[in-house]
Order: C-alpha cells, then structure tokens, then sequence
C-alpha cells in the first residue's frame, strides 16, 4: 500500500522509467490527447522527470494542433498493478536540433522507413500502409531513408501535472501532484 506522497511520486517515476525501457510495459504505450480532444495510443520513447518523448511525423494533423495550442494529455494504465497515471502539461515539436537528430540517429532503418511514405490522413483507395511499394515488409538503405528525415520529428511533453490513481480493494487511493510548483496532495478518487 502507498502511505506517503513520496511513495506514490516514486512509483510514478518508476513506472514511467519501466515504460520507457521495456516495450512489454502496459504503460510503453499511453493514449495521448492534444487540445483538440483527439487522442491516439503512442510508444513512449524517453522519460526524464518530469518529460516525454515520442516520434511523430511532421505532416501529422496533431503537429498542427500542438503548434495553435501546446495544451496536451497524456494518459497511462496498467491493468495488472490496477494504476492509472494522468499527466498534462505543455507539448512541443522539434523536427530539427539535436534532440530530433539524436532520436532519428537511435531507430532503426525499419522505424524510419515510417517516414517515407504517405502523412498521416492521406485518403486512400484500400486498405493501405502508405509506404512506398518498393519498402512494403522490406528494410531500406540508409541512402533510402534520407528524403524520409524530413518528415521526422520529435513530439515533447513537459509534464505539469501529474494524477496518480490505484485501483484497491480495502480502498482506491489518489494523489494528485504539481510539478511546476512542488505541491503535492491527497485527493479522493
């Protein structure tokens, strides 16, 4: 059981640093919303208290969106260990720097090959992945994969709140904590 705000920051943290390392993790894959309440189920690529990294496409409706209101939810949930994590705060998209090079540099030829094809919403005939037919299960070259950079870019989440919520048996318990100013407290759920 969770005692103290303290255990429960901590937990947290915790689940949120096993997210980022372990593709397994129910927590790998969070549903994030931005202003718009459009929300999608993205991979968690980094953590660090308190921010986000994930990848997205540039010509993604979502980037559009960011840029008019940074505003951003992001919501984690894992069934087993009955705990739900809650965070907003503000999001920005970085195509160019190094944190969006450093990120494109550390995937793999298969992940980037995501980034050739067709943006995000294109219409399309049939069933389709968008890519080109020639990278259709296959990994392209580096030389390939260059026009596909363009196209890549990084979406970052600087948490300012964070709701912590676990689902219990003898008692739910709830702590809600604000990152901008330290504060931190109990609330029912």
């Amino acid at each position: 059981m969770f005692e103290t705000l303290d255990d429960v920051r901590k937990d947290a943290q915790t689940r949120l640093v096993g997210a980022m390392e372990d593709r397994r993790s129910p927590m790998h894959t969070p549903v994030v919303a931005t202003a718009d309440a459009d929300a999608r189920v993205m991979v968690l690529r980094h953590f660090a208290p308190w921010s986000l990294r994930f990848h997205t496409d540039t010509r993604a409706p979502k980037v559009a969106v960011i840029a008019r209101n940074p505003q951003i939810g992001v919501l984690f949930y894992d069934k087993a260990a009955k705990v739900q994590i809650r965070v907003r705060g503000q999001a920005r998209v970085e195509s160019e720097g190094a944190v969006a090079q450093a990120a494109w540099e550390a995937s793999d030829n298969f992940a980037r090959r995501c980034y050739l094809g067709d943006g995000p919403g294109t219409l399309a005939a049939g069933p389709a992945s968008g890519l080109p037919e020639a990278f259709e299960g296959v990994e392209p070259s580096d030389a390939e994969l260059a026009p596909a950079r363009a196209n890549f870019a990084v979406l970052l989440v600087e948490i300012h709140q964070l709701d912590w919520f676990h689902l219990a048996h003898d008692g739910h318990r709830r702590a809600v904590f604000d990152l901008a100013t330290g504060a931190a407290q109990w609330v029912t759920p």
